[in-house]
């Protein structure tokens, strides 16, 4: 592999069922995925996305 480390693939503790989404971070880049499906393409997002999102998440923009 030409360097480049494999991701910590990483869920909620509150995922029970292991259909969860799953986080990792490779250097700069954000992981996304979901833990049924592994072998699919993850979701990249850049540091700066990825923060605008953690804090829209904390800010209840994605409430239903």
């Amino acid at each position: 592999m030409n360097g480049v480390s494999a991701p910590a693939w990483r869920r909620s503790s509150k995922c029970a069922n292991s259909t969860c989404v799953e986080v990792a971070r490779v250097e700069d880049e954000f992981l996304i995925r979901d833990s049924k499906r592994p072998d699919l393409p993850a979701l990249s997002f850049t540091r700066e996305e990825w923060v605008a999102f953690r804090d829209g998440m904390l800010a209840g923009e994605f409430d239903l």
